[in-house]
């Protein structure tokens, strides 16, 4: 009989630790829309980010803002799952001495991730939506300065 218990004890511990291995990237999973070449060319200047996937717990991008020539922003971003987490870290060259900030997953659904971080200056909330399969609506928002402050970017993707 206890043999018996045991057994049942060491399958049922088997098959859950299997369950939550196979759970444990769906997070990452959800956010596979954002993979590829994203474009806003405007009067201001052109945004382009690119996804692609490291792994199977880690995305990463780079984000650029250039207006003629000059390259105005320059963005290396990480999206990386651990466990049950999902973190957006977002390393801007020349701010916080090139390191990374990071913002946890608030919300995700088939067609929206929001990330978000209460402590930092600005930005405190990240968002992507996806509109259709090849256009989606970045937003950047939270107090700048001491007012509420938002930007959003509609991208199309290019690959």
């Amino acid at each position: 009989m206890f043999q018996k218990i045991t057994f049942t004890l060491l399958l049922l511990a088997l098959v859950s630790c299997k369950e939550s291995d196979s759970n444990e990237k769906d997070k990452i999973k959800a956010a596979r829309w954002l993979l590829g070449n994203w474009e806003n060319n405007s009067a201001d200047g052109n945004l382009s980010e690119t996804w692609k996937k490291v792994n199977d717990s880690t995305f990463q991008a780079q984000s650029y803002f250039i207006k003629e020539k000059d390259t105005l922003h320059f963005e290396t971003i990480t999206l990386k799952q651990k466990g049950e987490e999902l973190t957006y870290n977002a390393a801007v060259k020349g701010q916080n001495d090139d390191k990374p900030v990071s913002f946890k997953l608030t919300t995700a659904t088939e067609k929206q991730l929001v990330f978000e971080n209460p402590k930092h200056d600005y930005p405190q909330k990240i968002s992507y939506t996806q509109i259709t399969p090849d256009s989606l609506v970045a937003k950047i928002s939270g107090i700048q300065q001491g007012k509420p402050s938002s930007e959003q970017f509609s991208m199309k993707k290019t690959k």
